[in-house]
């Protein structure tokens, strides 16, 4: 067994893992990482993971230079500054191009190494101009990274119609599969308003209770279904999963009554 921490480089954002080594890291703490191809700053969100030594996906402590001083966190404030003076100079080069994109973030690697934009379109763009543009006023590699309308909702955020921040904005690493057959499961309406997020994708939130909902409807018939009731013969109607309620409309006296599924 080998011990792991978890470090994030992005808020919500997905985890890296890494060997501690013999190196004890707290909670929170900045780490200054090597990932290769720049020199970043991530934050510790995992501590003492204990991992197979043959598990996959977990990188060497070599990595890791050093815990951040003050001075690394005097460089990182100083960098997502200017990353907001990027992205100024951003919107104004892509209206000067009439480049139809719509710009949501911009942001440096810790060594200034790299300076990505973060952008969302409906369709391809040729952007090459306007990278050529960016590299001859920041001197510096230029990425240009298109993203989804999932991710966009991840990064700017927002409040959901639950009336709290975005699950994905707040604690959502990874977005998780959601499909219609989710809602359908739960008897919720299958208006598209009423079950997407802000992204216009269905919710991340219909995956919370689907295992629930899919283990108690075992118990249950399906609707349309004819069961025997004690009153008498029947048609399923309606269905309330969680109280385990089904409603049965009877052939013999042509009533709905409300039986529970244990009953049938």
């Amino acid at each position: 067994m080998k011990n792991v921490i978890g470090v994030r480089f992005m808020p919500v954002g997905p985890i890296s893992y890494y060997e501690a080594g013999q190196t004890k890291y707290k909670m929170d703490e900045k780490l200054i990482i090597n990932n290769g191809n720049a020199v970043d700053i991530g934050q510790v969100v995992i501590v003492d993971k204990q991992c197979n030594n043959d598990e996959g996906g977990i990188l060497s402590h070599k990595h890791i230079i050093r815990v951040a001083t003050e001075k690394d966190l005097e460089q990182d404030e100083k960098n997502r500054a200017e990353a907001k003076e990027a992205f100024a100079v951003c919107k104004t080069k892509m209206k000067q191009l009439k480049l139809e994109m719509k710009l949501i973030k911009a942001e440096y690697t810790f060594d200034r190494s790299r300076l990505t934009f973060h952008f969302s379109s409906e369709g391809r763009i040729d952007f090459r101009e306007l990278v050529r543009e960016l590299a001859a006023v920041f001197r510096t590699r230029i990425e240009l990274h298109q993203i989804g309308v999932r991710d966009e909702a991840k990064i700017l955020g927002g409040i959901g119609p639950c009336g709290r921040t975005l699950c994905c904005s707040t604690f959502l690493g990874d977005f998780v599969p959601v499909s219609i057959k989710m809602a359908k499961d739960q008897g919720l309406s299958l208006n598209p308003t009423k079950i997407s997020g802000l992204c216009g994708r269905l919710m991340c939130c219909l995956n919370y209770e689907n295992d629930t909902y899919v283990s108690l409807r075992k118990a249950m018939p399906d609707y349309g279904q004819e069961v025997m009731t004690p009153e008498g013969k029947g048609k399923v109607v309606e269905l309330n999963v969680l109280s385990q309620v089904v409603k049965v409309r009877l052939f013999e006296h042509n009533k709905t009554v409300e039986f529970a599924s244990s009953e049938l």
